[in-house]
C-alpha cells in the first residue's frame, strides 16, 4: 500500500570567514532559519520593503561534516531502496555554494567524500548483511548539458559508440534514457571506478564565482534488484535511487561569464527555471496539468518529482552578505519543494520462471489430495493425467459405435475425457464433410459463381441456359451441377466429351490469369508451400557455402603460433611519413575504427542534409505566413472601409477573408511541426557531431600509439608486444620499453593497504582512485609520445 508523504527538505550553509551573523539566525530546533535585511534609507521615509522571512525546513546543515550530512539526508534513503523503494536526491543552489561538494565530495581525502560514494558504501554493506537475498546492483550516470544527454560512462573500452543516440522515452512503466549504458557492478571498488570515470568526463569550467564550476546537471542512477534464495518465492523487488547534481544558477553580473560559459549559464538558468515551475505546479493541488517535458531535466525526473519516490531536497546557500538574494530565492525554492507530495510504493514484480515451478508444485500436490479424495469415493481407476494415443483412439471408437447405434451410452469419468468426446464428435463430423465433398467432386465439376472466367467458359460449351443459371440450379445460389444443358442432344456422347475438355481447358486458363475456384483451393495452398519451399532449400545452400567458405578460410589462415607469422616486412632504416604511415594504418590496424568514423561521417552529413531541405522548408511556410497575414491585414483594411456587419455583436467577414484565417491556421500548424522536426534534427546533428569528434581522437591515438611502436621501440623488444604477450600496444611509453624492471605500483598497493588511516573501509575508494590516475597518466604519456621523438 502507497501513502502520501511530504518531500524533505534541508539546507546545508557553507563554512565562510565572512558569515553575516546579524542577518542570518538559526533557530534552536535546528529546523529554521531566519533572515533579516536592513532597509534600504535611499526609499524614503514610507518604505514597505520586507525585510524579515522566517523558513521552516526539515533541517538545517550548518558547520557540519559530510558523515553528519549523509547521516541526516541520505541514510535512510537508502536504506529504503533495499526494501523495493525508489529514491531521488536532489542537491540545488547557487554556484560555488557546495553542490557538488554534498553530493561527489573530493578524491583526495576518503573522509570529506560525499553522498554518492557514501550511499555505494551502503548498498555493498546491506547486500552482505542480507544473505537470504541474491541482490544484483547496476549503475548508470547521465550529463544533461546545454539540453543534449550524453553518457559519462561511454568512454569505457567496452561500451563503444552508443547505436542510437540518448533520448528520454516514456512508457506505462514510467521514464526511461533510451541509449544510457548500464553497468553490472559485484563489488564496491567496481561501483567507484565506473563513479571516478564519470566524474572525469563532466564538463566543468571556470568564473568569478568558482574555479570548478560545474557546467552540467548530472544524474547517477543506482538500480538495485532483489530475488529471495527461497525457491518457493516468486516475488522480487526492484528500486533505483536518483543522485541529481544540478548546475548552479548564477547571475551573470557577478559571474562575468563569457562565450562559451556564457551561453551554458544561460542553458542552466533556463533548465532551472523550468524546474521551479514543474516544483509550483506540483505543489497546487488545483493544477491538472504539470509541464515536466519544457526542458531535459524535468523530463528525466518526472519520476522523481512527485511520483514513487522518496525525494529528499538538500538546498546549499552562501552565508555571507554579499550573496544574500541568492540566499532567499534557493530558501524559497525549497519551501516550494516541501509542498510537492510522493506516493512511494514497493516495486513488486514476479519471477516467471519461479512462477512455473511453484505451480507445477502446487499441480502436483493437488493430484494427490484428488487421488486420495478418489480412493475414499471408491474410484481407484481414475487418472487425472493427460491422455495419450491410445486412450484417444479408445474414445474415438466409442464414438464411432455410438454414432452407429451399436453403443447405447459413452461413460463418464472425468473432465478430460469428457473434453476429448467432443473434440472426436468434431473429428467425426470433419471426416464426413470431407467424404461427402470428395465424392461429389469425383461425380460432378464445381463452378464458382464469381469466376467469370469459368462462366464464360461454361456458356461457350453450352452448359448454361439463356437465363444465365446453371443446369440443376433452382435457388440462383451456391453451386451448380454441369449434367448436360437443355438444348444438348442426346446420343452425341463424343461431343458432349469434348465439351468438358475444353471447359476444363478454359477453367485452366483462367486460373492462370488470376481467376479462381473452389475447387482450385487445395491446389493453390500446395503450389504456395511448393514456392515457399524453394527458397528456403536456396537459403540453405547459401549458408552452407558461407559456412564452407569460413571452414575453407580457416583452413588457409595461418593460426598465429605460426611460424610463417615471424615473416614480416623488415623495418624501413627511416620511418615513413606519418602521412603514408597513416593510409597505412586506416587499412590495417584501424580499419575498424576507420570504418566507424566514415559511417558516422556519413549519418551526420545526411543529418545535415536533412536539417538544410527542412530549414528551406520552414522559411517557405514563414514567407507564406507573412504573405497570408499581408492579404489578411489588406482584406481586413478593406472591411473597414466599407463599413462593417455584426450580427447578435460579431462582426461578419466575407469568404476571402474567412478562408485566408484557415490558410494562416494550417500554415501555422505546418510551421511548429517543420520547427519541432528541424530542432530534433538539430539534437540529432550536435550529437553525432560529438560522435565524429570522438572516433576522430580515438582514430588519431590509436595512431600514434602504431606508428611510435612499430618504428621507434627497438626490435628486440617487438617480440613483447605480439597478440599473445602480456603486454598490449600503448601500455608502455616508448621512453620507459627498454627499462621494464621492478613494478613500483604492486609495491604502492601493498603499502596502501598496510598503512591507510581511514583503515580497511577506504581500501575500494583508494583503488578506484589509483586505476583512474595510472589511466589518465597512461593518456597522457601517450599523447606525449610525439612531442618526445621530435625533440
Amino acid at each position: 500500500m502507497s501513502t502520501r508523504k511530504k518531500v524533505h527538505a534541508f539546507v546545508r550553509v557553507r563554512p565562510s570567514d565572512d558569515f553575516a551573523h546579524d542577518m542570518i539566525r538559526f533557530g534552536s530546533d535546528n529546523k529554521t532559519i531566519d533572515i533579516h535585511l536592513k532597509k534600504d534609507t535611499r526609499r524614503g521615509v514610507v518604505n514597505n520593503q520586507q525585510t524579515d522571512w522566517s523558513f521552516k525546513l526539515d533541517g538545517v546543515l550548518h558547520d557540519a561534516s559530510q558523515e553528519l550530512v549523509y547521516d541526516t539526508v541520505a541514510k535512510a534513503v537508502v536504506a529504503q531502496a533495499l526494501d523495493g523503494y525508489n529514491g531521488t536526491i536532489m542537491c540545488y543552489g547557487q554556484t560555488g555554494a557546495g553542490k557538488t561538494y554534498t553530493m561527489t565530495g573530493t578524491t583526495e581525502n576518503y573522509r570529506h567524500r560525499g553522498i554518492l560514494p557514501r550511499a555505494l558504501q551502503q548498498v555493498f554493506r546491506m547486500i552482505e548483511e542480507r544473505p537470504s537475498h541474491a541482490i544484483t546492483v547496476r549503475v548508470s550516470y547521465l550529463e544533461i548539458y546545454n539540453e543534449s544527454l550524453f553518457d559519462l560512462l561511454s568512454t569505457l573500452p567496452y561500451v563503444g559508440p552508443a547505436a542510437t543516440p540518448v533520448a528520454i522515452s516514456e512508457n506505462p512503466q514510467g521514464v526511461f534514457i533510451k541509449g544510457l549504458s548500464v553497468h553490472l557492478t559485484s563489488q564496491e571498488e567496481d561501483a567507484f571506478s565506473l563513479l571516478f570515470e564519470g566524474e572525469t568526463n563532466r564538463i566543468i569550467a571556470s568564473h568569478t564565482m568558482n574555479k570548478n564550476s560545474s557546467r552540467s546537471h548530472c544524474i547517477f542512477t543506482i538500480y538495485v534488484e532483489a530475488h529471495s534464495r527461497t525457491l518457493s518465492d516468486e516475488k522480487y523487488i526492484t528500486s533505483k535511487i536518483n543522485l541529481v547534481d544540478l548546475a548552479g544558477s548564477e547571475r551573470l553580473g557577478k559571474s562575468g561569464s563569457e562565450g562559451r560559459v556564457l551561453k551554458e549559464a544561460t542553458y542552466i538558468n533556463k533548465s532551472l527555471s523550468f524546474l521551479e515551475q514543474a516544483i509550483i505546479a506540483l505543489g497546487d493541488q488545483r493544477r491538472d496539468h504539470i509541464p515536466f517535458r519544457q526542458c531535459k531535466l524535468t523530463h528525466a525526473l518526472k519520476d522523481s518529482l512527485g511520483g514513487n519516490c522518496n525525494l529528499v531536497l538538500v538546498a546549499n546557500v552562501y552565508g555571507e552578505a554579499a550573496q544574500l538574494d541568492e540566499t532567499l530565492s534557493s530558501l524559497r525554492f525549497a519551501s516550494r519543494m516541501k509542498l510537492v507530495t510522493t506516493e512511494p510504493a514497493v516495486n513488486e514484480k514476479y519471477d516467471a520462471e519461479r512462477m512455473v515451478k511453484n505451480l507445477e508444485k502446487e499441480l502436483a500436490l493437488l493430484k494427490q489430495e484428488l487421488a486420495i479424495h478418489d480412493s475414499l469415493a471408491n474410484r481407484a481407476h481414475v487418472s487425472y493425467d493427460p491422455m495419450d494415443e491410445v486412450q484417444i483412439a479408445e474414445i474415438h471408437s466409442q464414438v464411432r459405435r455410438y454414432l452407429d447405434g451399436t453403443l447405447e451410452d459413452i461413460d463418464v469419468i472425468n473432465l478430460r475425457q469428457i473434453q476429448e468426446v467432443f473434440n472426436q464428435f468434431r473429428v467425426v463430423l470433419t471426416q464426413q464433410e470431407q467424404e461427402v465433398e470428395s465424392s461429389l467432386r469425383r461425380k460432378y465439376t464445381l463452378i464458382d459463381k464469381n469466376d467469370f472466367a469459368a462462366i464464360s467458359a461454361v456458356q461457350k460449351a453450352g452448359l448454361m441456359d439463356a437465363d444465365g443459371h446453371l443446369v440443376g440450379e433452382t435457388d440462383g445460389q451456391g453451386f451448380g451441377l454441369g449434367v448436360a444443358s437443355y438444348s444438348s442432344k442426346p446420343g452425341k456422347k463424343p461431343k458432349s466429351r469434348r465439351m468438358w475438355k475444353e471447359q476444363f481447358s478454359a477453367s485452366a486458363t483462367a486460373r492462370k490469369e488470376g481467376g479462381s475456384s473452389p475447387m482450385s483451393g487445395k491446389d493453390v495452398e500446395a503450389s504456395t508451400s511448393k514456392t515457399q519451399l524453394a527458397p528456403l532449400s536456396k537459403d540453405v545452400d547459401v549458408k552452407d557455402m558461407v559456412l564452407r567458405d569460413r571452414e575453407t578460410s580457416n583452413i588457409d589462415t595461418l593460426p598465429p603460433d605460426s611460424p610463417k607469422e615471424d615473416l614480416r616486412p623488415p623495418r624501413p632504416v627511416t620511418p615513413p611519413s606519418k602521412a603514408v604511415a597513416f593510409e597505412d594504418f586506416k587499412n590495417e590496424r584501424g580499419s575498424e575504427i576507420n570504418r566507424i568514423f566514415k559511417e558516422n561521417k556519413s549519418i551526420l552529413n545526411e543529418r545535415r542534409k536533412r536539417a538544410s531541405e527542412a530549414t528551406q522548408r520552414v522559411n517557405a511556410i514563414k514567407r507564406e505566413m507573412d504573405e497570408a497575414r499581408e492579404a489578411l491585414s489588406a482584406q481586413k483594411a478593406v472591411r473597414e472601409r466599407q463599413g462593417e456587419y455584426e450580427k447578435k455583436g460579431l462582426i461578419i467577414i466575407d469568404e476571402e477573408e474567412f478562408l485566408l484565417i484557415l490558410k494562416l491556421k494550417d500554415l501555422k500548424k505546418q510551421y511548429r511541426a517543420e520547427y519541432q522536426d528541424l530542432r530534433d534534427l538539430r539534437a540529432e546533428i550536435q550529437y553525432c557531431e560529438h560522435l565524429v569528434d570522438q572516433c576522430r581522437h580515438r582514430l588519431l591515438t590509436e595512431f600514434e600509439i602504431w606508428y611510435n611502436e612499430s618504428f621507434f621501440i627497438p626490435e628486440d623488444m617487438q617480440a613483447a608486444l605480439k597478440s599473445g604477450s602480456s603486454i598490449r600496444p600503448g601500455m608502455v611509453p616508448v621512453s620507459r620499453i627498454v627499462s621494464l624492471g621492478e613494478d613500483d605500483q604492486d609495491k604502492f598497493s601493498q603499502l596502501q593497504q598496510d598503512v591507510l588511516p581511514e583503515g580497511p573501509e577506504s581500501i575500494s575508494f583508494y583503488n578506484a582512485k589509483a586505476k583512474r590516475e595510472q589511466k589518465h597518466s597512461y593518456l597522457k604519456s601517450t599523447m606525449g609520445l610525439p612531442r618526445a621523438q621530435r625533440r
